[in-house]
C-alpha cells in the first residue's frame, strides 16, 4: 500500500512538472530546433534531388551520383568527429559556449547561403560540406546547453518538445522553397536561381530563429576559467577519455548510440538519394518527406510524454527494434507507394530515438562538463554516420545494387541494441 502512494504521489509531481508552460529559456532553446531543421530537411530533401540535377549535367551515373553524395556526407561529419570533443571541452569553459555556438551558427547559415552560387557538382560539394561542419558543430554546444536551460526531471519533455516543433516548424520554409523550385518555370526563372532563392531563405530562417537563444541564453554549468585554456581543455579530454571506460554505464551507452544512431542519421542522410537513385519520381519523394516531418511532431511529443510513464530506456529499446523494422522493409522498396510507406514509419520513430538519446545522455552525465561529453557523443553519432554512408556508397559500388548497401545498415540496429540492453543494466 505504502509502494502504491509512493508511486502515485512521484507520477503525481511528475505530472505537475510536464503540465508547467515552458520557461522563456525552453522556449527559445526549441525555437533553435525550429531553425536548423530546415537545414536538416534540405539536406534530406531539394539538396541531393538538385546535386543529382548538377551531377547529371555533368554526365554522372546514378550509382556514382549516390556514392559521391554519399562520401560527401561521410567527409562532413568525420571532420565535426574529428574537432567535436575538443571543441565541446573548450566550450564547458566558463564564458566559451555561447561564441563557439555563435561562430558554428555562422559557418552553417554562410554555407548555406553559398550553396546557391555553386554551378558545378564538386564546388557545390565542397560548399555542402563547409555547411554540414557548421551546423553539426552547433548541434554539440547546443545540445550541451540542454542542462543550462531546464531542470533534470524535464528534460526528456524538452528534448522531445525541441524535436517535435523542429519537425513541423521546418516545413513552413519548406513548403516555401518546394513550390519555387516546382514551379520555377511557371515564374520565369531558371532551377539555378530557384535554389539560390530557396537556400537564402534557409539560411534566413536558422539565422533568424537562432537570435532569441543568443540573446539570453547563460551558461549555467562551467569549469572556471583558469590561464591557459586551450591547453588545460585538452588535459581535461584526455583525462576524461582515460576515465570513460570506468564510468561503465556512460561508456555503453556511448557504443550502443554509435551503433544504432547510425541507421537514424544514414537514414535522414540517404533517403531521398536512395529514393532518386531508384528512380522515383521526385516531386513525390519530397512530398513523402514531408509527410514524415508532420507524422514526426505529434510522434515526438508522445514519445516525450510517455517518458513520464514508462522508464527512457524502455521506449529507447523500442525506437531501436522498429528502426532494425524499417532498415530490413528498405531492401524490399521497388515501388513508389512503399516509400510512402517508409516515410511515415520513419516519421513515427525518429524524433523518439534522437530526443530520448540526448535526454537520456544528458541525465547520466557530469552537468558541468556537458560540452566535454556530448562532444564524445557526437564522435559516435557522426562516427557511426560516417560508417553508414560509407558502407552504404561502398557495398552499392560493388555489388550494383543500391538495395543490399542500404539494407546493410540493419546490422547496426542488432548490435546497438544488445549495447544498449547493456547499458541499461548498469546502475
Amino acid at each position: 500500500m505504502r509502494v502504491n502512494k509512493r508511486q502515485n504521489v512521484y507520477h503525481l509531481e511528475m505530472e505537475q512538472k510536464m503540465g508547467k508552460k515552458l520557461t522563456k529559456n525552453e522556449r527559445n532553446w526549441i525555437l533553435y530546433d525550429v531553425g536548423n531543421s530546415a537545414f536538416t530537411l534540405l539536406i534530406a530533401t531539394i539538396l541531393p534531388i538538385y546535386f543529382n540535377y548538377l551531377a547529371g549535367n555533368a554526365g554522372i551515373s546514378s550509382v556514382d551520383y549516390l556514392a559521391y553524395w554519399g562520401y560527401a556526407a561521410s567527409v562532413g561529419t568525420i571532420l565535426v568527429a574529428l574537432a567535436g570533443p575538443v571543441l565541446g571541452t573548450m566550450a564547458d569553459t566558463k564564458g566559451f559556449k555561447k561564441p563557439f555556438f555563435t561562430a558554428a551558427i555562422l559557418t552553417g547559415v554562410a554555407g548555406c547561403a553559398l550553396l546557391g552560387l555553386a554551378k558545378g557538382w564538386l564546388l557545390f560539394l565542397v560548399i555542402y560540406i563547409i555547411a554540414k561542419v557548421g551546423f553539426s558543430s552547433s548541434l554539440i554546444f547546443y545540445d550541451s546547453m540542454l542542462g543550462d536551460v531546464t531542470d533534470e526531471d524535464r528534460v526528456d519533455y524538452v528534448s522531445s518538445a525541441g524535436y517535435a516543433w523542429g519537425y513541423i516548424g521546418s516545413c513552413v520554409p519548406f513548403v516555401l522553397c518546394l513550390g519555387i523550385v516546382l514551379g520555377a518555370e511557371k515564374i520565369g526563372i531558371s532551377m539555378e536561381m530557384a535554389m539560390m532563392i530557396s537556400f537564402a531563405i534557409v539560411a534566413i530562417w536558422w539565422i533568424g530563429a537562432t537570435v532569441p537563444l543568443l540573446k539570453i541564453y547563460k551558461q549555467k554549468h562551467y569549469v572556471e576559467r583558469q590561464p591557459g585554456a586551450i591547453r588545460n581543455s585538452f588535459r581535461r579530454l584526455g583525462v576524461t577519455l582515460k576515465n570513460v571506460k570506468n564510468e561503465k554505464k556512460i561508456f555503453l551507452f556511448l557504443l550502443a548510440f554509435f551503433f544504432f544512431i547510425d541507421g537514424v542519421y544514414t537514414i535522414i542522410d540517404m533517403a531521398t538519394a536512395y529514393g532518386t537513385a531508384l528512380g522515383f519520381d521526385s516531386t513525390k519523394l519530397l512530398l513523402a518527406l514531408l509527410v514524415t516531418q508532420i507524422v514526426a511532431f505529434p510522434f515526438a511529443i508522445i514519445f516525450g510524454k510517455l517518458a513520464n510513464c514508462y522508464k527512457t530506456e524502455r521506449l529507447i529499446m523500442i525506437c531501436i527494434g522498429a528502426y532494425f523494422g524499417i532498415a530490413v522493409f528498405a531492401i524490399f522498396l521497388r515501388e513508389q507507394w512503399q516509400f510512402w510507406i517508409l516515410a511515415v514509419l520513419v516519421g513515427m520513430f525518429q524524433g523518439g530515438i534522437q530526443a530520448l538519446s540526448r535526454s537520456y545522455f544528458a541525465k547520466i552525465i557530469p552537468p558541468e562538463k556537458s560540452g566535454e561529453y556530448f562532444g564524445l557523443m557526437d564522435i559516435c553519432g557522426k562516427g557511426a554516420s560516417f560508417l553508414g554512408t560509407t558502407v552504404i556508397s561502398l557495398i552499392s559500388q560493388v555489388t550494383g545494387h543500391i538495395n543490399i548497401g542500404v539494407g546493410s545498415i540493419s546490422l547496426f540496429f542488432v548490435i546497438g541494441m544488445i549495447m544498449f540492453r547493456m547499458a541499461a543494466a548498469e546502475k
